[in-house]
């Protein structure tokens, strides 16, 4: 029990450490991009617009958004909070070159594969918190999962994932770098 808490204040002291993102803004005369929002971009303009965008880049029916780049390091992507990011990298420094707990895409809940957004619903549940109710065809399959999400800075990100049925993932992290 001790070694758990002992965990969690080193977590959320690494998540405390993190860089925040910082604020992006265009240049003066400039116009928003056309086409698709960027996650990036997505993120500034709310919990709804972030969550499509985040999905639009698993739909092949949906045309990448410009600028979009590769994925970052385990623990430093900027489409989750500071504190997930701290837990999955600490997860992946556990596994000590093994395979790490978090050894799928949870966006998806897959490895690799499409899927296909259906339904979002969000529901604002504090000044800079709301949770994102969703259904997607994974493998042709309605899927549900919830992500929780945080608004750090200007940016929205997620601070959980919950599948039903399942811990959310990060009581998951915890046990695992526990």
């Amino acid at each position: 029990m001790r070694a758990m808490a002992l965990v969690g204040v080193c977590v959320l002291a690494l998540a405390a450490c993190s860089p925040g993102e910082p604020e992006a803004t265009a240049p003066a005369g400039e116009t928003a991009p056309a086409g698709p929002l960027t996650v990036d971009q997505a993120a500034q303009t709310g919990p709804e617009a972030f969550v499509r965008a985040l999905y639009a880049r698993y739909d092949p029916t949906v045309a990448p958004a410009a600028g979009e780049t590769a994925a970052p390091a385990p623990g430093r992507d900027p489409i989750y909070s500071r504190k997930m990011n701290a837990m999955i990298g600490a997860d992946v420094m556990a596994a000590k070159g093994e395979v790490p707990t978090l050894n799928y895409d949870p966006i998806c809940d897959c490895q690799d594969g499409t899927t296909e957004l259906q339904q979002v619903t969000i529901t604002e549940t504090g000044p800079n918190k709301a949770e994102a109710a969703l259904t997607f065809l994974k493998s042709g399959m309605p899927h549900q999962q919830t992500l929780f999400l945080i608004k750090e800075g200007p940016a929205w990100r997620i601070e959980d994932v919950v599948v039903p049925g399942r811990d959310p993932l990060t009581t998951t992290l915890l046990a695992a770098i526990g």
